[in-house]
């Protein structure tokens, strides 16, 4: 008799959709779904302590959910369609994803040309409260917390010994290939 797991479709990011490669690092069963334990495990994967992966599980999931679930009902899983994640995008963001979740280079360019004033290639802790506070827009509360949580979860785990943010880690956290690699340096430490 043949295993179901072996018929079982996996879901496969759009090659040209950042934001579906980003979120489908979550998708841990890689089945299109993250679920908030799914969240957990990898913020956990990545080198993020229990509090901090619990929090973002649940902030994540609890956010994002009915916005990529159109014409579904709420769901008390909190499911995470990766499919659509586009529908979630929030406010005072810096754009670099477009409405359908592809990267925008000029936007990307345009973080560094704008906020790196120090070193060409990175930014410090306070250009990137500058960045912040120039992408954030009026009465968009729960955008603004969001990009804020993002970012500094993002300059937390991957800010160099002096503190910058390099380009080419942003980058990398864009297209969703930095969580393989923090995957990777985390289980390295784990398993010398």
């Amino acid at each position: 008799m043949a295993s179901s797991a072996s018929t079982e479709v996996k879901f496969v990011p759009e090659e040209d959709n950042f934001l579906q490669k980003h979120v489908a690092f979550f998708d841990r069963n890689k089945d299109g779904i993250v679920y908030p334990s799914e969240t957990f495990q990898g913020f956990r994967a990545i080198g993020c302590g229990y509090l901090l992966s619990a929090f973002a599980s649940l902030f994540i999931n609890m956010g994002l959910s009915s916005k990529t679930r159109p014409g579904k009902g709420f769901s008390l899983s909190f499911p995470i369609e990766v499919k659509n994640i586009h529908l979630a995008k929030h406010g005072s963001d810096s754009g670099v994803y477009d409405k359908d979740g592809r990267f925008v280079e000029s936007k990307f360019e345009e973080i560094f040309a704008k906020h790196s004033h120090t070193h060409p290639d990175a930014l410090t802790g306070k250009e990137l409260q500058e960045l912040l506070d120039s992408n954030k827009e009026a009465n968009d509360r729960k955008g603004a917390i969001a990009a804020y949580t993002e970012w500094k979860i993002l300059h937390y785990l991957c800010k160099d010994k002096n503190g910058l943010l390099h380009k080419d880690t942003v980058r990398a956290a864009y297209d969703g290939s930095l969580f393989e690699k923090l995957e990777k340096q985390t289980a390295s430490k784990k398993h010398p």
